[in-house]
């Protein structure tokens, strides 16, 4: 059996379009519901696997009802997580690079000149001094790539021989993102030697927690790594203070790493810049394109201050690697296997201009503040948090009495279950809440409120 398609490519391509017109065209506005898997797609399946062929056209039309019976976030009512937009250029930017399927962990010509472009264009649009970047698979890969680099740094030798005697430790907030507990893990540092510090009265990480934490851990023969500033934290989107922290580690001699995988491109804003003050004196940072910049997944970056402490942590000489060039990806990066993820942020950036993804950002920002506001205004809703510093505003309903938390379960599995909003809990300081996040461009205000009513609604 050949493995060519058994109609026109051209017709294929059109079916493929046709979907993605009709994907587009539902995005534009909000559905009244979720709709449930069909028996169709149920007994389907159920199947096994499949020895002979099935025509290309009739498994493009499965997939386009499988797709739309899935949870998607590009939709303007999606406010659960920090979820992807789905941005049009960029899933052209998929389509492209999937089609081409340039492997940039060696030197691509033209995609290698690209994705170093994407990254200084990055770098110019945050105001990071990036001597160098990557594109990876997102905030999970990109933290742990660059607490390598500070391991390799704090000691000389580990990504060969192991920690040995050093007793390596991590600083952070008790609200940073459970990546860095991974990456710790990973890295042989151990979760159990991650300070996780307390936070101030605006959830932020408290520098002198973290200077103390250092002095003590030095005291006693422990190596500091790294300290980890989240810029938007998952839970309530608390931007830790990162000039502060840089006061911290460059006293101490320690990486400071940012983390802003969610919240980062807010620093771009004029309403919310001022929280990323110190930005530029970090050693590394961390953004997911494919959270606030609206692409479709997978785009997350890292951008380091210094190529060569990525080259000290990840360069080697191997014979399937053609060395005869210089400055691969592989040799400062995890991934072999590295897609063109660059594209279609470069693709983004030319076709809209960065203006308007401040634009967008800012916009986000104004909806979280009005919901915020018609929160406060309701008399069966509460915020959990003050006003938002990004676009997380969680909150509850107060019910009708009974176990607050008990209720706002329902009411989340209500939401869920009705399907005109999709938002999704979490649970802050013993608090039961429901947790809306605000990063997608095709929100309106009429969404906004629909959040608002909906819950009102449901929650009795």
């Amino acid at each position: 059996m050949s493995l060519r398609l058994d109609v026109p490519r051209e017709l294929a391509l059109q079916r493929a379009a046709e979907i993605v017109t009709e994907a587009w065209t539902s995005f534009d506005r909000a559905r009244p519901q979720q709709p449930p898997i069909d028996d169709h797609l149920r007994a389907l399946f159920a199947t096994g696997l499949p020895d002979s062929p099935t025509g290309v056209l009739e498994v493009l039309d499965d997939a386009r009802r499988a797709l739309d019976e899935s949870i998607a976030q590009p939709r303007p009512r999606f406010f659960a997580f920090v979820g992807s937009s789905g941005l049009e250029v960029g899933v052209l930017g998929d389509l492209l690079a999937a089609c081409f399927d340039a492997n940039l962990a060696v030197w691509a010509a033209a995609a290698t000149e690209i994705e170093d472009q994407a990254i200084r264009w990055l770098a110019d649009f945050l105001g990071f001094p990036a001597g160098a970047g990557a594109f990876t698979s997102g905030g999970t890969v990109s933290n742990m790539t660059a607490l390598a680099a500070a391991r390799e740094r704090a000691i000389p030798g580990s990504r060969r021989h192991g920690l040995g005697t050093a007793a390596a430790t991590l600083y952070c907030s008790d609200e940073a993102h459970y990546s860095i507990q991974r990456a710790a893990e990973i890295l042989g540092i151990g979760s159990g030697n991650v300070r996780s510090l307390p936070t101030d009265s605006d959830r932020r990480l408290v520098p002198e927690a973290v200077e103390e934490a250092i002095r003590a851990d030095r005291a006693v023969g422990r190596t500091p790594v790294a300290v980890v500033a989240t810029a938007g934290t998952t839970l309530t989107g608390a931007c830790d203070p990162i000039d502060a922290l840089a006061d911290v580690c460059a006293a101490a001699g320690v990486w400071l790493h940012v983390d802003g995988a969610y919240g980062l491109p807010a620093a771009t804003t004029p309403s919310a810049g001022h929280l990323f003050v110190g930005l530029e004196r970090a050693d590394s940072v961390t953004l997911d394109a494919h959270k606030w910049l609206y692409l479709p997944k997978a785009c997350g970056v890292l951008l380091v201050r210094d190529r060569d402490d990525l080259v000290r942590a990840f360069s080697h000489e191997e014979a399937y690697i053609p060395h005869e060039r210089t400055g691969h990806m592989v040799d400062i990066t995890l991934e072999y296997s590295r897609p063109f993820r660059a594209l279609k942020l470069w693709l983004s950036f030319r076709a809209y201009g960065a203006q308007a993804f401040r634009d967008a950002v800012e916009e986000n920002l104004r909806q979280a503040r009005l919901f915020h506001g018609l929160v406060v205004a309701h008399d069966r809703l509460e915020p959990l948090c003050g006003p938002p510093p990004l676009s997380i505003v969680p909150f509850r309903h107060l019910g009708t009495g009974g176990d607050l938390n008990a209720g706002n379960s329902r009411l989340v599995r209500a939401l869920q279950d009705d399907g005109r909003v999709w938002v999704a809990p979490a649970t802050i300081d013993g608090s039961v809440c429901l947790r809306p996040c605000f990063v997608n461009f095709r929100t309106t205000d009429d969404d906004v409120h629909a959040l608002v009513d909906i819950a009102g609604e449901l929650g009795g």
